[in-house]
């Protein structure tokens, strides 16, 4: 069982309900191999934490960007709060290293972890909501994931990688990128398409996904990290 009470000092939150924290870090598989441990796994907390954690960002983001729309706001918060980025942050505090899981869990690794983690980490924002309220929630937030919209935006992470692509080529060259499906394997509920992207008649990348829309983007993504842009 790993020192939870050392990790809320690493953390820099003294839960006073240190059953919280080990609820928030209880994944369900868990449960099905180590009963009478710990009685709860995570996910009402990671539901509660989901919502504090769009309350708060929403705020932060309408102060922070004051001319900013709506639409831009709402894309700047999805990136923010993606699966990607919570599973970043979760990583960096050590979350990964306290999660209580099966064996099977355990051993996931890649998106399946991402997902695990990202999770984990609104539980134990909702855990933090309901042991010491939303303002220290919010602190928390802002020491650990705030500080990542600069990068975002430096990036142009918040847009897809088929908008930001073709703004780009616009800009750099004038020409507006367009996608050609090169195969198309696997049966009707197993397809897999490669798609090509191109500027002109030049192939600049090719990308592969379970849709021809999913293969677009994974072909524009490929393109901005061949070129550089």
């Amino acid at each position: 069982m790993p020192d939870f009470a050392a990790y809320t000092e690493k953390l820099g939150v003294p839960f006073t309900n240190l059953n919280l924290l080990i609820e928030a870090l209880t994944h369900r598989s868990y449960l099905n191999e180590s009963r009478g441990t710990v009685s709860s796994h995570n996910e009402r907390l990671e539901f509660l934490g989901d919502a504090v954690l769009e309350l708060a960002v929403t705020h932060f983001l309408f102060t922070k960007f004051p001319k900013k729309d709506e639409g831009e706001l709402t894309a700047y918060r999805a990136s923010l709060v993606n699966t990607f980025s919570l599973a970043g942050v979760a990583e960096t505090i050590g979350l990964n290293d306290m999660l209580l899981l099966s064996k099977g869990e355990s051993k996931d690794t890649g998106r399946a972890r991402q997902i695990i983690l990202a999770n984990a980490f609104e539980a134990l924002l909702g855990a933090i909501y309901l042991d010491q309220g939303y303002a220290a929630a919010e602190a928390f937030l802002a020491k650990n994931l705030y500080n990542k919209i600069d990068e975002i935006i430096e990036k142009r992470a918040w847009q897809d990688a088929k908008s930001h692509f073709q703004e780009v080529a616009q800009d750099k060259q004038g020409t507006t990128p367009s996608y050609k499906t090169l195969e198309e394997i696997g049966p009707d509920h197993d397809k897999k398409f490669t798609v090509g992207v191109f500027l002109g008649t030049k192939e600049i990348a090719k990308g592969t996904g379970k849709s021809k829309q999913e293969a677009e983007q994974s072909a524009a993504q490929a393109a901005l990290d061949t070129t550089g842009w």
